[in-house]
This record gives structure tokens, C-alpha cells and sequence, in this order.
């Protein structure tokens, strides 16, 4: 590569350095009159241009001019200086994802846990905002139901063998999920009982306390937090346990079905002549 090729820019006291091609991606922008030597703003200064601007912001603006798509860091707040130098540079296709700024700003994710604990029996309903993360729960809870074997020549001589049949949680809907532990009656029959296993930890738990704290943790290691507890109803005591988690903002493409831009040749009007 030729160091005609490269280009140089010190903006606000921040070197860039990148390729003349990807500065003019956009023929009509500044940064292409800039590089023409046709904006008389920009110095030339030691082998660099100078620029007097933002460097920090300038950063995303150089993401955006080799990638076409804006991705911004999650606290990104400063929009609105943003969208000023992308005028500033006369880029507008950028201009344009920017009045999308709704669309750029990080969304929290909220699940909230109902949990009811009833005598030997404990239930729970998990609501999520973001259905991906009810599929992931569901994928980790497995519920284990006691069933007693069929019965052998021996099994008058030794006590009745159980088994445990693994069943997956309940979704009455794609954005929540139900299961419950416990033993289903208060008889010394300890056949029945549920016990709920919740990956990567290999335990099967049949108390509801134990089960919900280890759900709590299960949703604290996948970078929720937990923002408020209450109680639902006074009547049955169901707890509500709500917790929030901001998503990460999507890159905005730029619409690839937009007309190239195009610049006015002053050859062109005087051959016209």
C-alpha cells in the first residue's frame, strides 16, 4: 500500500489514520472537499490535516465510514453533539440514523418472578419482557416428578423404588413460564413430590426457598438486577420479585437502496457552454 493511499488527521489533538477511500465514502461530504484540497477550513499541519473537532466523536464518525452501520457504546448519551458533527461534516446519511435515536438507545429487559409458597407445596411464574430469555430458563429448569417403579418379584421384601420423570417447565405463552416444587400432599407418602433442577447446577431441590434463591442467582449471573420486591396479594402472600437488565444497542444500517451522492463538476457545466 502506497502512503499516497493513507491519510492522516489530527482531530482536536487525536490521530487518525485510515484510507483516502474510506474518508470519501461520501463524495458530496466535506471530508471529500476536505481531501481535495477544496474546504480551505482544513490545514495541512506537519503531514496531517488538521481538524478542529471533537476527536472523541469523531471515532464513531470513522466506524460509520467503514462500516456503513452505527453502533454506539451502551451509556452513549451525547446524541445530540453527535448528530452536530455529522452536520458539521455533511454526512447525511449519518444525520439520518441519528434522528432514529430512539431506535439507538439501550432498552432494559425485565423479568418479574411470582412466588407462592403454600404449605409442602411451592409455585412459581416467571413473566420476561424479552422472550429469549424465557426460552433460556426454560432450557435450564427441568422439574423431576417422583413416579414408584414397577413393581418386581422382590418388591414385597423391600421398600417401593421411585423414579424421577424430568419435565420441562409450562409456557402458557412465549413471554412467561410456570413450574412448582414440593410434595403434593401433606401425607407421609413421599411419592409425588417435584423437585426442580436449574443448569449449571446439578441439585434437585424440592423447597421453594431454595429453589427461588437459586433462581435469583441464576438471573443475577446473566447480568440482571434486582430492583424491587412486593407483595401481590395479601390474601395468598404471592411475592413478586422484579428485575431489570439494559440490552445492548442494535448497529443501524444505512439504506443500501439510497442514490449514490453525486458532486458538481464545474468541467462538465463549462464544456456544456
Amino acid at each position: 500500500m502506497s502512503s499516497q493511499e493513507l491519510v492522516t488527521l489530527n482531530v482536536g489533538g487525536k490521530i487518525f489514520t485510515t484510507r483516502s477511500s474510506t474518508i470519501k465514502q461520501f463524495p458530496a461530504s466535506r471530508l471529500t472537499r476536505m481531501l481535495d484540497g477544496r474546504d480551505q477550513e482544513f490545514k495541512m499541519v506537519g503531514g496531517q490535516i488538521f481538524v478542529d473537532r471533537d476527536g472523541v466523536l469523531f471515532s464513531f464518525i470513522l466506524d460509520f465510514l467503514r462500516t456503513h452501520q452505527l453502533l454506539l457504546p451502551t451509556d452513549f448519551s451525547d446524541y445530540l453533539r453527535l448528530q452536530r458533527e455529522a452536520l458539521f461534516y455533511e454526512l447525511d446519511p449519518l444525520v439520518d440514523l441519528l434522528n432514529q435515536e430512539h431506535l439507538l438507545q439501550p432498552r432494559p429487559a425485565l423479568v418479574e418472578v411470582h412466588f407462592l409458597n403454600r404449605n409442602t407445596q411451592a409455585f412459581f411464574r416467571v413473566f420476561g419482557s424479552c422472550s429469549k430469555t424465557i426460552e433460556m430458563l426454560t432450557g435450564r429448569i427441568t422439574v423431576f416428578l417422583e413416579q414408584p417403579s414397577a413393581p418386581t418379584w422382590s418388591s414385597n421384601s423391600f421398600p417401593p423404588q421411585v423414579t424421577l420423570l424430568p419435565l420441562p417447565p409450562q409456557r402458557p405463552s412465549y413471554h412467561d413460564l410456570v413450574f412448582q416444587c414440593g410434595s403434593d400432599s401433606t401425607t407421609d407418602n413421599l411419592t409425588g413430590i417435584r423437585y426442580v433442577s436449574i443448569k449449571p447446577d446439578n441439585r434437585k431441590l424440592a423447597n421453594g426457598t431454595n429453589v427461588l434463591g437459586l433462581l435469583i442467582d441464576t438471573l443475577l449471573m446473566e447480568g440482571f438486577r434486582l430492583v424491587s420486591t412486593r407483595t401481590v396479594s395479601s390474601e395468598d402472600k404471592t411475592e413478586c420479585y422484579s428485575f431489570e437488565r439494559i440490552k445492548k444497542a442494535e448497529a443501524l444500517a444505512m439504506n443500501k437502496t439510497l442514490k449514490p451522492e453525486t458532486t458538481f463538476m464545474p468541467e462538465q457545466s463549462q464544456k456544456k457552454k
